[in-house]
């Protein structure tokens, strides 16, 4: 079984899918029986054949972040990461700290336009969702 949500290979017996959170069965971008991605649409899987069943999107688990805190947190302190620790992207948020901290702040000016141009993607809509795939809320 795979998650309709990310295609993830789910055990059968499980609740929610532990990569994203979705529910068992809700989601429409992959097959829950061969795990190819799907048109959102779709009826029928245009890979194995199997009628793939109507759902919703709604996440099970976590909190929608705020967009707004997020785009603030990339342009006024982007260059320690703390954005993409707040979304769930642990690993782009070490690699900004890390940046920082290990070259003494000589490479913190990287960092920070790092930081600055995330911050303004966030708050356009660039980037929509944190690190589990939940959108972002206004």
């Amino acid at each position: 079984m795979y998650c309709r949500n990310c295609g993830a290979q789910m055990d059968p017996n499980a609740a929610v899918c532990i990569r994203c959170g979705y529910a068992a069965g809700t989601g429409k971008n992959y097959c829950p029986n061969c795990g190819n991605m799907t048109a959102p649409e779709s009826m029928v899987c245009t890979y194995c054949g199997v009628v793939l069943p109507a759902s919703t999107q709604m996440p099970v688990a976590g909190n929608q972040k705020s967009k707004l805190a997020a785009g603030l947190l990339g342009i006024l302190v982007g260059a320690l990461g703390i954005h993409n620790f707040y979304l769930g992207y642990t690993g782009k948020g070490v690699a900004q700290l890390l940046l920082t901290l290990l070259s003494c702040g000589a490479l913190g000016p990287v960092s920070a336009v790092w930081g600055l141009v995330e911050g303004i993607m966030i708050l356009t809509g660039s980037i929509s969702s944190d690190g589990k795939g939940i959108p972002l809320k206004e």
